[in-house]
């Protein structure tokens, strides 16, 4: 009984251990959490991470940082350059299918790493509020497959 209980220990962690793995590129989700005075943000890329040459776009999830509540009709933006000044992207944000969520998408024009940066208002009454600069690691265009 004892042997039966280990092996099933066993094969239930190597199974944990597989899940844990590293993925294959474009499969890895990644999400980045970022904060300003009144709104809390969710944004995640497809694909992730993002490929050169090819489009990518970014989901970008609102809420009231205080009361956790999704913050529909809001105006944004999604821009970023290169690190050495060589690439530069923008997109204002479009209304999502769920309650407070948006998107933007861009297409990076050279693998390389890019700051990248958000502003967003709740209205037009309001303040923009920025998101502070994070760093996405863009990968080579993949190859063409014909």
């Amino acid at each position: 009984m004892r042997a039966r209980v280990a092996r099933i220990a066993v094969t239930l962690a190597l199974g944990s251990l597989a899940a844990c793995g590293p993925k294959a590129a474009g499969t890895a989700t990644t999400e980045y959490r970022a904060f300003t005075a009144h709104y809390a943000f969710n944004i995640t890329s497809v694909p992730a991470p993002p490929y050169a040459r090819e489009k990518t776009v970014f989901k970008i999830r609102v809420r009231d940082k205080e009361s956790s509540q999704p913050i529909e009709g809001g105006e944004g933006l999604l821009y970023g350059n290169t690190e050495d000044g060589s690439g530069k992207v923008w997109d204002s944000f479009t209304a999502g299918q769920a309650p407070g969520t948006y998107t933007a998408t861009v297409n990076f024009v050279v693998a390389n790493n890019w700051g990248l940066a958000l502003q967003f208002r709740k209205d037009s009454t309001q303040a923009l509020e920025k998101v502070d600069t994070w760093y996405q690691q863009v990968l080579p265009e993949r190859a063409a497959t014909h």
